[in-house]
C-alpha cells in the first residue's frame, strides 16, 4: 500500500539555523520558506537526490510543533511522510486494520498541495506517520 518514502520531517527550535546547518554547512538545496497556518508551521524541504528532510517551525498558537520542541528542546524526528496512490482508500484500509487516524479522518492538503493524513504513532511503533496522496 505504501509507496516511496516522501519526507523525514525534522523540528527545530529556530528555522534560520536549521536552514543554516543544512545549506551552509552541509551543502544541501533548500527550498523556500512555507508557512502553513491550518498545519500550524513554517517549514523548508532540504532536497536529496532519493528523498527530502523537512525542517518544521512552529507558528501560532497551538502549533503541534511547538509541544514537541517542549518536550524535546534541541528538536528532533517528528515524522516520516510516506506517499500513497490514493489517500481515501489508504485511509479506509488502515483503519479497518484498527489504526488510528488522527483529527477526524479527512485529509488536509499539505506542503506540496496534496492531500495528506497523518496516522497515531502508537499504531506505528511510536512514529508519527504521515500519508500524502501523490499521483504517479
Amino acid at each position: 500500500m505504501i509507496g516511496r518514502l516522501n519526507h523525514v520531517a525534522i523540528a527545530v527550535p529556530d528555522l534560520a539555523s536549521g536552514v543554516q546547518t543544512y545549506a551552509g554547512v552541509l551543502g544541501a538545496k533548500v527550498s523556500p520558506v512555507q508557512e502553513l497556518p491550518e498545519h500550524g508551521v513554517r517549514l523548508v524541504f532540504v532536497e536529496l537526490p532519493n528523498t527530502k528532510i523537512e525542517l518544521l517551525e512552529p507558528l501560532g498558537e497551538g502549533s503541534p510543533i511547538a509541544a514537541f520542541l517542549e518536550r524535546n528542546p534541541a528538536g528532533g524526528i517528528h515524522h516520516v511522510c510516506y506517499e500513497v496512490a490514493d489517500i481515501m482508500a489508504a485511509r479506509d484500509r488502515l483503519k479497518g486494520e484498527g489504526a488510528r487516524v488522527l483529527g477526524d479522518g479527512t485529509p488536509k492538503i499539505g506542503a506540496h498541495g496534496n492531500p495528506v493524513l497523518f496516522l497515531h504513532p502508537k499504531d506505528f511503533l511510536g512514529t508519527l506517520v504521515e500519508l500524502e496522496e501523490v499521483a504517479r
